[in-house]
This record gives C-alpha cells, structure tokens and sequence, in this order.
C-alpha cells in the first residue's frame, strides 16, 4: 500500500503563468493524498470548497495540502484523505502585482466650450494603474463563471466609463479650454478617484491614474499657433528674435548674409535714431546746430510754419517738440 499511496498525488500550481492576467482557476479537479501546492512570488492561493471560501494563503512557497493546508480550512479541518479518495475543491492564484496599462479615448469626446455649439472635440491618452484589492469581491463578481481574468478585461471596463469621467472632471478643472494640459493633473486625479470607486464594485483597484496627452483638432491647434505668432510679432524686439531663428531653423540662406541682413536692419534703425537726435538738438538751439551752424533752411521754416504733435503717430512715443520722431525718424511738423 505505501508502493502506491501517492500515485495520485499531483502539484497544485498556477499553470502558464501571464503577468497579464489577474487570476487563474485551477479546475475543479479532485486533490489527492500527497498533494502539494505551490505559491510563486506575487500570487494568493484562495482554496473553494463547494463554491465557499475555504482559506487565503499569501506565503510564497511549496507546501505539503494535507498537513500544512488542510488544517488551516475553516471547514475541512478533520478532513482525512483515503488511498482512492480526495477533495474536490477549487484553487484561485490571484496575481498581487501592480499593472500598468495604456488607455486612449476610441473617438473625440465633445467637450462644451463658448461660442461652440457642438463643443470642443478633443482626445487624450495615457496610463493607468491597477490591482486586485478584495479577493472576496473579485470571487463573487467574476471569479465564481469565469476561469481567468486579464488585463484586457479590466481596460474594457475602464475605457466603457472613461469618456464620461474626463467630460466631467475637464469641465470641472478646465478653465481655459486650449490649455488642458495644464490643468491634466487635477482632472486625472479626480478620474482616478472615481474610476477607483467604480471598479472596486468588482474587486479591482485603480492605483494611479496619468493624462500623457490631450490633443485638439488639426485646425483648432493651427489657429492657436497664428495667434501666438502674431502676439509675439506684436513686439519689435522679438519679432526680429524670432526672425533669426527662423532663418537659422530653416536654413534660409548662409550664416553671412543673415548676419548682413541683421547688420542692415541695425544700421538703419541706429541712422534712423541719429537723424533724429540731431534734428531735435537742432531745434533746441534755435535753427542752429550745436556747433552753432545754421540748421538747415526746411527745418526752420518747417519749425516756424507748422505745429509738432506730442507723440508720433507712427510708433506712438513721445515727440518732445522735435520736427523728427526721435524712435523711427518720420518727420511730424505739419504744415
């Protein structure tokens, strides 16, 4: 008898372990005397006798089911193992590890915004993370008709709710609708607080929640560019900023005639500021230059004959009473 006592004895283990997957039943198939279970690092054996819960186990390592099992059974504690008899029970491996999953919204979800009727479609992609948090929940919503469970089933569930959770959380945290990136981190955060509260309803808990990106509409993102451009072109200095770097960017001619270019623009903006420098210190020693010449025949009469507005009507500066604006050089007497 002791030749053949453990001829049926077999290895309780999670067969074809995936990291994608989130737990394993191993059939009802019947455990007999001699049996051993095997728990990997980052697995839960859940024991089910007759579709209860019998005992978890979370220790990693191998383990003989009759004497380090069996009395550990909240129901099969004086169970004995005969030498053609066994126990016909379940064991769920529960995957413990924190996956990483990547979701995207399937179509662009259509945020209200002003003056747009049909509001701002947008999209996003991004991260999520999850893990099993109740063994007992997960059994009774999912393991109890199902042999696995993976990660693929998990993000189905999410991506069904997800696009409502953004509508709501980008209009709660959105206050400026062309810039929702900025506010990404409040609206993942309250996503990831409700996506959490939904998907505990089956034993799964969302851990982290991340919005990678958030894309408008092709034309939507062209207009938000001609408006940048045209505000930063509003100031001169950097206009010419980014007019060399333009230049340099596209390669538009060689470095010496960008430079030549530049010099040039310099120069006659410096000649532009002398001229009327001189034409104001004209004015001030009345119709004479400082070396004490007599100014120029046009710039006593023009003084004489006209009125000088107090600011350029050009570039707006002030005149200080000078025939020529002292910034652009344009002559403001007027006759």
């Amino acid at each position: 008898m002791g030749l053949f006592g453990n001829q049926f004895a077999n290895v309780v283990e999670w067969e074809e372990y995936r990291d994608d997957v989130l737990f394993w039943k191993w059939g009802n198939r019947e455990i007999k005397k001699g049996s051993r279970l095997i728990i990997r690092p980052g697995q839960d054996a859940v024991f089910l006798y007759n579709g209860r819960v019998e005992g978890i186990f979370k220790d990693e390592g191998s383990f003989d089911i009759e004497s380090e099992i069996i009395p550990f059974l909240s129901s099969l504690k004086g169970f004995k193992f005969g030498f053609n008899s066994g126990i016909r029970a379940e064991v769920l491996f529960v995957n413990t590890k924190e996956l990483t999953v990547k979701w995207g919204t399937k179509n662009a979800i259509n945020i209200p915004a002003p003056g747009l009727p049909g509001g701002m479609p947008v999209r996003a992609f991004g991260t999520f993370n999850c893990k099993v948090a109740d063994h007992a929940v997960l059994i009774d919503k999912i393991a109890g008709i199902r042999q696995q469970f993976t990660i693929d089933d998990v993000k189905e569930r999410v991506i069904s709710i997800l696009d409502q959770l953004l509508m709501k959380w980008i209009v709660r945290e959105g206050k400026d609708m062309f810039n929702l990136q900025a506010n990404a981190f409040d609206i993942a955060r309250g996503i990831c607080e409700d996506l959490d509260m939904e998907m505990l309803k089956i034993g799964i808990g969302i851990a982290g929640f991340v919005i990678s990106n958030v894309s408008y509409p092709e034309e939507i993102q062209r207009m938000a560019e001609k408006v940048a451009s045209q505000s930063m072109i509003g100031d001169m200095g950097r206009y010419q900023q980014a007019a060399m770097t333009d230049a340099v960017s596209n390669g538009g001619g060689s470095a010496g005639s960008m430079a030549g270019t530049m010099a040039g623009m310099g120069m006659g903006m410096a000649m532009g500021q002398q001229m009327a420098s001189q034409m104001q210190q004209a004015s001030v020693f009345g119709g004479q230059n400082p070396q004490g010449n007599p100014a120029p025949a046009g710039q006593q009469s023009g003084q004489s004959g006209g009125s000088v507005p107090n600011f350029c009507p050009n570039c707006g500066i002030k005149t200080e009473g000078a025939n020529f604006c002292p910034n652009c050089g344009i002559k403001l007497i007027r006759s």
